[in-house]
């Protein structure tokens, strides 16, 4: 036994045994960080670093002769400039989702929030509730809603706001209403969260002040649910632009976007190093795109 065992403490009772060592403490966040580090590791920067690799390899080769790494750069300007259409109308038809996402979203999360009282959680579920189905059902149920002998086109062209010929599906439309109806709620519940936090007092000593509702709305409301909106437009736009499954089924190959490309590339052509090229470039634009937005944001928040 160790003597420091039985030394008393000022009231009378044993030491308590010394607890762990500076190191191991220091040391202990790092060991609950190993899973989830290795899990992004092997699932995420391998096949990164992989993808990587393919967009170099030799575009000559196949699967069936395998490919050669010859430091292919010029397969991303050969996949920029056979396919810059495609990332141009990807871009915008998420920007136009965008865009009806905010004109529909907002005014919804700031309802809930604010307004719902104890109807707050139902409206909650109604907006995750298409979540609980599958993505491709979801878009196929439009398909339906859509189709040249549904009842909402039959009932726009009664009223004559369609042509006798008119269509709704398989055109831009058709595909913007997809991305925006699938990827909406990861607009919605961030600026839930955001607004739920308002304080209404805020409002009411701005009323106080004569200010009109909308410039409370854009001194009080808008900056406070900053947060919510940079996280759900980022939540939206980044795999709204990667999509392909909504110009697959509710447009034609003139509505194709870069994911539809990227698929192609990968499972029917079987072209990898253009996908991967492809897939390189997305990214990177992405990226770009996401970079210049927070920086734009902070700057704004912070005037």
């Amino acid at each position: 036994m160790s003597a420091l065992a039985h030394v008393p403490t000022s009231a009378g009772q044993p030491a308590a045994p010394p607890g762990p060592s500076r190191g191991r403490r220091r040391l202990l966040p790092y060991l609950l960080l190993l899973p989830g580090a290795a899990w992004l590791l092997v699932f995420f920067v391998l096949p990164l670093l992989q993808l990587a690799a393919a967009s170099l390899y030799d575009p000559s080769g196949s699967l069936a002769t395998g490919y050669a790494m010859t430091g292919e750069v010029g397969n991303y300007w050969d996949a920029l400039s056979a396919y810059w259409p495609h990332f141009a109308r990807s871009f915008v038809y998420s920007a136009i989702a965008l865009v009806l996402a905010l004109l529909m979203g907002y005014p919804l999360a700031y309802a809930i929030a604010q307004k719902a009282g104890r109807w707050k959680n139902l409206l909650l579920v109604a907006v995750v509730a298409p979540m609980f189905t599958s993505f491709l059902v979801r878009t196929l149920a439009w398909k339906t809603i859509l189709s040249d002998n549904g009842a909402l086109v039959g009932l726009l062209r009664d009223v004559h706001l369609l042509g006798a010929d008119g269509r709704l599906l398989a055109t831009p439309f058709a595909v913007v209403l997809g991305l925006t109806y699938n990827f909406l709620p990861f607009l919605v519940l961030p600026l839930y969260a955001s607004l739920e936090r308002l304080d209404p007092r805020l409002l009411e000593a701005a009323s106080d002040l004569y200010a009109s509702p909308l410039r409370a709305f854009r001194r009080v409301t808008l900056p406070l649910s900053m947060p919510g909106l940079i996280a759900g437009t980022l939540l939206f736009f980044i795999p709204a632009t990667g999509d392909y499954i909504n110009a697959e089924l509710l447009g034609t190959p003139n509505e194709y976007m870069i994911g539809n490309v990227i698929d192609s590339a990968f499972l029917v052509r079987l072209d990898y190093p253009q996908g991967a090229a492809l897939s390189f470039l997305l990214m990177a634009a992405i990226l770009a795109i996401v970079f210049v937005y927070l920086r734009k944001a902070g700057t704004e928040e912070v005037l």
